[in-house]
């Protein structure tokens, strides 16, 4: 199977190259072949998004901003619209809701304050409170964060099997409380909050798979313990390449 990961690829990262090692612990956890390959933003705008028909799943990286906004909400919307499985993590997981803030409810300059536009509708804003205790160079919100409450019943909390978990984050950002709103009128309903009610995460009840989070559920990762939100992901892209190829047959 075939895994396009939305974003600029940086080896020096992090937490980029944690993107494919964690596609790769699962794809083994699931005895699945899995080739993942980065899809820079640009290459969205400058070609037709379709391209990215010839992956199974799409994975929205972090890495925000962006070297294309336009290029990253492209892929985005092909994944919404097409449903494609879909997994978006930090920065990819800003952008999923200022993407359906734009394209879902027309608000159409939606837009990150990382950005430094003149938007008045500011979906993604400064972290309010920084986590204590982090590293002098760390991100306002990063580290392990516990206590993360999941929605009982949503798919979210089916692939952890728990009420609560603790995730790792790596950011700067976090929805503006003022455009909570916008996650579920746009039909996407928040499944994961943090300790102050904080959203950390969205999904949609009518996609194949659809799954955003302002966690990077791929630092948490191991061989021996591939993370279940990842494999959720592999596992559902692995059905749609399979279901692809039964209906190319059948045509």
């Amino acid at each position: 199977m075939r895994i396009a990961i939305l974003g600029e690829f940086d080896a020096t990262s992090p937490t980029l190259p944690c993107v494919d090692t964690s596609l790769q612990h699962a794809a083994d956890k699931l005895k699945f072949c899995l080739e993942s390959q980065w899809v820079a933003t640009p290459s969205l705008v400058e070609s037709n998004p379709t391209k990215l028909e010839s992956f199974d799943g799409i994975w929205a990286a972090p890495g925000s901003p962006y070297k294309s906004l336009e290029g990253m909400l492209k892929g985005i919307e092909f994944a919404r619209r097409r449903d494609w499985p879909f997994l978006a993590t930090c920065g990819g997981f800003q952008y999923t809701l200022i993407e359906c803030a734009r394209n879902v409810l027309g608000i159409a300059d939606a837009d990150s304050a990382e950005n430094n536009s003149a938007s008045k509708n500011m979906v993604i804003h400064p972290v309010a409170c920084a986590v204590p205790g982090r590293s002098q160079d760390a991100p306002r919100l990063s580290g392990a964060i516990p206590e993360i409450r999941l929605r009982p019943g949503s798919y979210l909390h089916s692939f952890y099997g728990q009420d609560t978990i603790t995730e790792e984050f790596f950011c700067n950002f976090e929805v503006n409380p003022e455009y909570a709103w916008t996650a579920m009128e746009a039909g996407f309903p928040v499944v994961a909050r943090g300790p102050q009610g904080e959203i950390l995460a969205i999904e949609s009840p009518t996609h194949r798979f659809f799954v955003a989070t302002l966690f990077q559920p791929q630092l948490s990762s191991r061989p021996n313990q591939p993370h279940p939100l990842v494999m959720a992901f592999v596992q559902a892209a692995a059905d749609w390449g399979k279901k692809k190829l039964d209906d190319n047959v059948l045509e």
